[in-house]
């Protein structure tokens, strides 16, 4: 499996923008993206298997390194030194039509605000607690959606649908693609609301060892 170069680079310059990160940069055949922070300092996303990947890998030998190809766990694994392991797997996704409106759950209020390029949406309990959120970012390439999340007390309520739905009615352009990174759990979601797996998004680092 593989993804369009072009269409990889959107996604990770959107979401860089989203993050307050640098743009993403090309290296051994895919784009590197400094981190920085606690967990991770710098990672690699590679739109197809490419003999850059197993030269890399083969240069790191601390954590907090990421590597992150467009295909299958199995395909990232046989270019890598066993000393990698492998984290659940994530889909890299685009939209195929806009999500149909529904009303916000009773109790929940929800707030858009825009800072910049990056969007943000919150809805908030009555309680006037975070119950979900999400970022949005648009480029002249792709519309990016970033970091959506539900409190787990929150779930089962469609919030996390009113978040997309929020987010997209930001969308300005109507031929950039929609794209997004989801877990196992959240691709579920997406697929209800019409988004299309491009491929499966496999990532590997070395273990911080136990202490």
């Amino acid at each position: 499996m593989s993804v369009d170069p072009a269409i990889l680079n959107a996604w990770a310059s959107g979401r860089s923008i989203a993050r307050g990160l640098a743009p993403p940069r090309p290296e051994y055949g895919g784009l590197r993206i400094d981190t920085n922070s606690d967990v991770e300092v710098r990672r690699w996303i590679f739109p197809q298997l490419g003999a850059g990947i197993g030269e890399l890998a083969r240069s790191i030998s601390e954590p907090r390194y990421f590597l992150k190809l467009c295909g299958e766990a199995d395909e990232l694994r046989s270019v890598l030194p066993s000393a990698w392991s492998f984290h659940p797997p994530s889909y890299f996704m685009r939209a195929s039509r806009a999500h149909m409106e529904r009303p916000l759950a009773a109790g929940y209020r929800i707030e858009t605000r825009r800072v910049g390029r990056v969007v943000e949406v919150g809805v908030f309990s009555e309680a006037d607690m975070l119950a979900a959120s999400g970022y949005g970012v648009e480029t002249e390439d792709a519309f990016v959606y970033d970091r959506i999340v539900t409190n787990e007390e929150h779930r089962r309520q469609g919030l996390g649908h009113a978040v997309m739905a929020a987010l997209q009615r930001q969308k300005i352009s109507p031929t950039v693609p929609e794209l997004l990174v989801a877990t196992e759990q959240g691709c579920a979601l997406y697929a209800s609301l019409g988004w299309q797996v491009i491929s499966p998004y496999s990532t590997a680092s070395i273990a911080v060892p136990e202490a």
